[in-house]
């Protein structure tokens, strides 16, 4: 197993001057930003990058659809569906509201003793792609192991919260009668709208923010999510992602299905020019804390690409003095989330959501 810090150790097997722009944008010098005059420069501070950062949004709302304004943000309605006693936690099956018409299941486990009256940080946990149970298998209920990131959590003292991800499973939400645009779109409303639900609960401890946790559905959900609400303060990505221009040497044909984005169709054969690319995405999550799960034999996402985004996005991390908050692990396994790099986030989660312990 090889395991590193991003910071010390960046390998680039690819020159970047073979890597096609974005945009007309540099897409491995990621602190180039087009002016207010449509010039081309290089940020020297956080605030002159905004420019590209809101670029980079715009890019990827071209092809998932727009975020959602106030008008979807309706009453939550929450209810508990049924309640299961786990030891040191309470496991309830809940629904909330997400907008009008639009019920989101999902697994809420809570501490006995944030149930008891002790303030309790929560974590965001984001289902794999599972078409027989869905979001069980992140609270342990069946499906491949290494997956119960919610239930180990909340073991470990956690608030977790587990929605289903849209078109999977037993969650099979009309998108055109709920005017989503499209599955990621709708995914990501739906996990926003879950921090909403975790704010007006009494027992939860925001004070240092959320964290979003997932493994390869969840692992780029989370990074979508994250990138649009900055209370989520730490995101851990398993085998979550690489470049558009690298997936399945730029076969994008995946992402065009109803619970992704089917506009990626108008790109297939070109994936240089989608309007988004990770490289992009990752750079707009600093200075917040990141852990990347990229294994050297994951047949997903290639580990070589996940490098060379997070080398790209490391000059972001340092105009911010977060250098040391992009972290990527290297398990010698395939496209999994072993004990090691898998307790090396919670351990960051904690770190982070809990500085006082």
């Amino acid at each position: 197993m090889r395991r590193f810090f991003l910071a010390l150790f960046v390998p680039l097997s690819v020159c970047a001057d073979d890597i096609p722009p974005l945009r007309s944008l540099s897409r491995t010098n990621l602190l180039e930003y087009h002016a207010a005059d449509g010039t081309k420069k290089i940020a020297t501070t956080a605030a002159e990058w905004e420019s590209r950062r809101k670029e980079a949004l715009a890019g990827f709302q071209q092809v998932a659809g727009p975020l959602p304004g106030p008008e979807m943000r309706c009453a939550l309605d929450p209810q508990i569906i049924e309640e299961t006693d786990c030891g040191s936690y309470v496991r309830r099956l809940i629904t909330y509201t997400s907008q009008p018409s639009g019920k989101v299941p999902a697994y809420l486990c809570i501490p006995k003793t944030a149930l008891a009256g002790t303030n309790t940080p929560a974590v965001l946990c984001l289902h794999p792609t599972e078409n027989k149970i869905g979001f069980k298998v992140v609270v342990g209920l069946g499906g491949k192991p290494h997956r119960q990131y919610a239930s180990e959590l909340a073991e470990r003292g956690f608030i977790t919260l587990a929605p289903s991800y849209p078109l999977l499973a037993d969650y099979q939400p009309d998108l055109k009668a709920l005017q989503m645009p499209s599955g990621t779109m709708k995914a990501i409303w739906d996990n926003l709208r879950g921090l909403d639900y975790l704010d007006s609960l009494p027992f939860v401890d925001h004070t240092h923010g959320y964290a979003a946790i997932g493994h390869s559905l969840g692992g780029h959900n989370a990074i979508f999510t994250a990138v649009f609400d900055d209370r989520i303060q730490v995101i851990v990505s398993s085998c979550g992602f690489d470049s558009l221009l690298d997936y399945y040497d730029g076969n994008i044909k995946g992402y065009v299905q109803e619970r992704y984005m089917l506009r990626m169709e108008n790109y297939l054969g070109h994936p240089q020019d989608v309007p988004w690319d990770h490289y992009e995405l990752i750079a707009c999550l600093a200075p917040r804390h990141v852990f990347v799960n990229a294994p050297l034999k994951d047949a997903n996402f290639r580990w070589q690409s996940v490098d060379r985004i997070a080398g790209a996005a490391l000059p972001l991390f340092k105009l911010h003095q977060a250098e040391s908050h992009l972290q990527v692990a290297h398990p010698d396994s395939d496209h999994d989330f072993p004990d090691t790099e898998r307790f090396a986030s919670y351990e960051l989660i904690k770190r982070i959501l809990l500085p006082a312990q």
